[in-house]
Parts: C-alpha cells; structure tokens; sequence
C-alpha cells in the first residue's frame, strides 16, 4: 500500500501562483512514476502531469505547458506540482497517484485508471 496526502491547494486569484505537495509513505517511492490529475466539477479526471520514477521524463497536458512544473525529491517520499500563471479554467479538485513502474526507463503513464493508489485531493480555486 502507498499513501498519499495532497496539500497546498487555497483560494488565488488568475495570474497567482500556487505549489501542490503530495507526500507519499508506504511502499519504496522511488519504484513509483507519479502523477497529477485534476477534476473539475461536473467533469471527468483530466490528465495534468507526470514525472517518471527517477524525474528525468516529465508530461503535461498542453493546456498547463510552460505554466506548470513538475518535480519529486526521493529523499523526502514527495512530488511536488509547481503551478505558475493560474487561470481561472485550472480551478479543480488536483489529485496525485503514483503507478509502480518496474523498469527504471519505464515510460509514465497519462491515463488515470492506470494509477494504483491516490490521494484524497486538494482543493485549487482561481479567482478572475
């Protein structure tokens, strides 16, 4: 079992910025790619970004590219989620999910169903 904790979230305004946190106790977290989903209301889980086991191979969806950062520290069990230039659109419940990857040069995964374990999500509001 992996646990997850999300913190981080808050009530901005549009062009604020805002830094998730998820720190992750369990299981090895450095066997694990891990992800940020996000979920508006009304909406499915959408995509948002991913970081492979050891860091070195991110993802973004392209509406968050060039604005969002994603990045872990193995040695403190967290991946963090960098938000920059906040739009009113990226106002959602943000979840992280880490998927256990068995090879180091393994590619992370974009779908959500393919994550085993989740957080209980934290709230992000952007204001216009």
């Amino acid at each position: 079992q992996v646990q997850l904790v999300e913190s981080g979230g808050g009530l901005v305004q549009a062009g604020d910025s805002l830094r998730l946190s998820c720190a992750a106790s369990g299981r090895t977290f450095s066997l694990y790619a891990m992800g940020w989903f996000r979920q508006a209301p009304g909406k499915e889980h959408e995509f948002v970004s991913t970081i492979s086991r050891s860091g070195g191979t991110t993802y973004y969806v392209d509406s968050v590219e060039g604005r969002f950062t994603i990045s872990r520290d193995n040695a403190k069990n967290t991946v963090y989620l960098q938000m920059n230039s906040l739009k009113p659109e990226d106002t959602a419940v943000y979840y992280c999910a880490a998927d256990f990857q068995g090879r180091p040069d393994q590619t992370p995964s974009t779908k959500w169903p393919e994550y085993e374990y989740w957080g209980q999500g934290t709230q992000v509001t952007v204001s216009s």
